[in-house]
């Protein structure tokens, strides 16, 4: 093991993954719809935003909760 290899985590530690989520795909859709309304009809640009920033405003209480459940000694 050289000095540049990456610290390897002791055996028995959990890693933790956030789950699968539709987040990512609602804040790109609502984007979408931002710029296109932009172009077209206004009332896309007004719908794209509440759906981004209720989207947004979700994924972090999710992320928020996740990060709370994790064990105190996590890095």
């Amino acid at each position: 093991m050289s000095p540049l290899d990456p610290e390897i985590p002791p055996v028995g530690e959990e890693i933790h993954l956030p789950g699968p989520s539709l987040l990512p795909v609602l804040v790109a859709v609502g984007i979408t719809l931002i710029l296109v309304g932009v172009t077209t009809f206004i009332e896309l640009t007004v719908i794209g935003a509440l759906l981004t920033l209720g989207s947004i405003v979700r994924w972090i209480r999710d992320t928020r909760r996740e990060i709370d459940e994790l064990p105190l000694d996590s890095h």
